[in-house]
């Protein structure tokens, strides 16, 4: 550690006071500064009687058990990736585009606003800072836990702007930050560029991918107790810097809410508090349009709107790149802007040519709003405020919401920040789309985006024009559009940037409405109809399989009148061990489940052959049943039994030994199977587990306070030497949960109770 390190870390150490205090003592604790108090499981319960030490103490807590993950996500707004890790997997890509975000002022800005963050996220953002800081100080770089960031020259000290730029990098997450490449390639005619040329997995992927999400809201109609209830289940990344974090806030009178959220955010992004509990999926809704410029002529830099010449705007970037022999160069490109945001390139998709260059513009750029939105949520009184507060912010970047309150009432909403594109636009003004993005005449001013006045900032669509739904039954969404957020009242009238309607739903979602149907008739075995908390924590986690209920058995029948069959490359192929292993195996993505390994396999290789198509008259259980007449049926078969054989995986394989994370097997399955609880996983034998069921909340809300349950999938700490690494996936695997402990009675009754007072 350099000597401007140690001095910081001393004067640090001078102004932080640690002690660990005996429960009784914790109320008075947190008469001063932060109180973190940890029960089982390492979930941390933060109290302070302000904001700024209340974000004290949640940064202090989520440095405690993930440092690392933040830290390096800093060096990636910082736009110095290629400085430390050098400039390959897209790390100088983005380095150009984040040091272009900072270069033009784009969060200082945002912060300047009038739709700017109010005093008390301000306040929480500036405590979170110091309370990583803190942790930072007292360890110091070469103390840290995790070995991936121990005595790394790049984990810094942060400052509140850092914050900032990390709330807005989430905000992108499903904008520009999946298009820092495309960015990073846009040069004019005849001018190389240093970076990529293209997207990762082409323009179907450009959206972003790896995450989705389940969640259902329960309304008294729904509930034995008549109570209000919701199942959150977000499927994110296991590792990285989406990974969740489990925390509980409390500032005494006026905020109590415990959930998760991720790295660099102070508030709790899906929880519940005494009266209202809420899940976000991620939406449809697209939140960024393409714009085809017409190029002046002679100059490719210059583009014309309304017969008026526009300049675009040039913005040299200068990044530092660590080179193959460790020495340090610097590599420099502009990065080319219009006032609505930058150019992008694809040779051939989005060319920029003598005649056309195309533009990017997200209706999340400069959003720095979700913070507030989170916190005025957790203050909502019933999803009736809950909705004023969404309606009133569009916070929320990509993501539905479905909640239910402590009246018994359930809550779908798609309110986010959506671009105000209307149908009417697109037929006056659309140019086709690229990978689903919306591409948009730039020669006319008329083509712009619109605005609604009950929009918080030009160029949204309001928040009448939004879908939302209020039931006393049920709500729920599994990644597909709004318009079966529940069968019974089909929601319709949003403009097709937020979603398509009266088209087939995934195995997923089918999958969902059913799980969701069975319940409140009493015909899933769990006993009398309608829900309960045990019955939902068991619905989650009962690992069925759509699509193998549905064609587990045909296909069966199908191998054994047909045991040899023959594969693409004209081999012939023994399917008789892998038809009885399918036999055998009943149908769930269970632990030791033997077949649904090779289940997964064959769905993944092709379109499903579904015996009846879609109808829109009966879309809850449409597409349904298995066509194993269809042709190709066989050969795909015999492709999945002989790539098996190569890979050295026997098709009896358990799925335990299928998928892993960090050595332990995990049960669930995969999205494209339609599977509720969804697992998705490398293919053996590397078997690592990328991304699926992650903070999993099962909440009652009674008139005498909530009752909940939690799993934290793989655990609180991405540390490998920590006890909470993988402490939850052993629960998970038993399908055990946590209690929630909410209440200070319930806080202060753990026996493993520790707390950490920070002045």
């Amino acid at each position: 550690m350099g000597v401007r390190a140690k001095r910081w870390t001393a004067a640090a150490l001078v102004a932080l006071t640690l002690a660990t205090v005996a429960p009784a003592q914790a109320e008075a604790a947190s008469a001063s500064g932060a109180v973190v108090r940890r029960t089982e499981f390492g979930i941390p319960h933060v109290r302070a009687n302000t904001y700024r030490d209340l974000g004290v103490g949640a940064g202090y807590a989520f440095a405690e058990d993930n440092l690392c993950l933040l830290a390096g996500e800093i060096v990636t707004n910082d736009g110095e990736r290629s400085r430390w890790f050098g400039p390959g997997n897209g790390n100088l890509e983005s380095d150009l585009y984040h040091r272009w975000i900072i270069q033009t002022r784009v969060v200082e800005q945002a912060l300047a606003a009038p739709s700017g963050p109010s005093r008390d996220a301000r306040e929480m953002v500036r405590g979170y800072a110091t309370g990583y800081n803190r942790y930072l100080a007292r360890t110091g770089a070469d103390g840290l836990p995790e070995s991936v960031c121990r005595g790394a020259a790049w984990v810094r000290p942060i400052t509140e702007l850092d914050i900032w730029r990390r709330t807005l990098q989430l905000a992108e997450m499903q904008g520009a930050e999946t298009s820092t490449r495309v960015i990073a390639a846009a040069q004019p005619p005849g001018t190389p560029a240093v970076a990529s040329h293209t997207v990762p997995d082409g323009l179907a992927g450009w959206r972003g991918g790896g995450i989705g999400s389940n969640a259902i809201g329960l309304g008294r109609e729904a509930t034995a107790a008549g109570t209000g209830m919701l199942l959150a289940n977000p499927h994110f990344p296991w590792d990285g810097h989406r990974r969740f974090h489990q925390v509980h806030l409390t500032l005494p009178g006026e905020l109590n809410v415990t959930g998760a959220t991720l790295p660099g955010l102070p508030v709790v992004a899906i929880g519940h508090t005494d009266r209202l509990a809420w899940s976000h999926t991620v939406s449809t809704a697209v939140t960024f349009t393409i714009r085809r410029l017409a190029l002046a002529p002679g100059d490719p830099t210059s583009y014309v709107v309304d017969g008026q010449t526009h300049a675009m705007r040039r913005d040299p970037v200068t990044v530092t790149v660590r080179q193959g022999d460790g020495t340090l160069a610097e590599v420099s490109q502009p990065v080319w802007s219009t006032p609505d945001g930058p150019i992008v390139a694809i040779p051939g998709e989005l060319p920029w040519d003598t005649a056309q260059a195309f533009q990017f513009r997200s209706a999340n750029a400069g959003n720095l709003r979700m913070i507030d939105e989170w916190l005025a949520m957790a203050k909502a009184r019933d999803v009736h405020e809950l909705r004023s507060v969404q309606a009133r912010r569009l916070g929320l970047p990509w993501v539905n919401t479905t909640a239910a309150d402590v009246t018994g009432t359930a809550f779908y909403g798609d309110l986010q920040a959506v671009p105000h594109v209307t149908d009417e636009l697109v037929a006056r003004c659309g140019l086709g789309e690229r990978g689903g993005i919306p591409v948009l005449d730039g020669s006319r001013s008329a083509c712009a985006w619109g605005t609604d006045a009950d929009a918080v900032v030009p160029g949204l669509l309001g928040p009448g024009r939004l879908p939302t739904l209020i039931r006393r039954d049920y709500t729920s969404n599994m990644n597909d559009s709004p318009w079966l957020a529940n069968p019974a009242a089909p929601l319709v009238g949003y403009p097709a940037i937020v979603g398509d309607a009266g088209t087939a739903r995934s195995a997923r979602t089918l999958l969902g409405l059913d799980l969701i149907a069975d319940r409140l008739d009493g015909t899933d075995g769990l006993g009398k109809p309608k829900f309960t908390l045990p019955t939902l924590q068991t619905m989650q986690l009962n690992d069925r399989n759509y699509t193998a209920e549905q064609g587990r058995a045909e296909l069966v029948a199908f191998c054994r009148a047909n045991p040899t069959l023959t594969a693409s490359d004209g081999r012939a192929v023994d399917v008789r061990a892998a038809c009885d292993t399918l036999a055998a195996w009943n149908g769930r993505g269970d632990l030791d489940a033997r077949g649904a390994a090779l289940w997964r396999r064959f769905v993944e290789s092709g379109p499903f052959p579904w015996a009846v198509p879609f109808d829109a008259a009966d879309p809850a259980h449409t597409p349904r049943g298995f066509d194993a007449a269809r042709p190709g049926v066989g050969t795909t078969f015999a492709n999945v039994v002989a790539a098996s054989g190569a890979a050295g995986v026997p098709v009896d394989v358990a799925l335990r030994d299928a998928q892993k994370y960090s050595g332990i097997g995990v049960h669930g399955c995969s999205h494209g199977e339609g599977c509720f609880n969804v697992i998705t996983a490398m293919r053996p034998p590397a078997a690592q587990v990328q991304h699926g069921s992650s903070f999993i909340m099962a909440v009652e809300l009674t008139r005498s306070g909530p009752r909940a349950r939690t799993l934290l999938t793989y655990g609180q700490s991405a540390y490998e030497s920590s006890p909470h690494r993988t402490d939850q996936i052993r629960l998970y695997n038993e399908k055990r949960w946590v209690t929630d402990r909410f209440t200070e009675k319930e806080i202060a009754a753990d026996p493993s109770l520790t707390i950490t007072r920070l002045r």
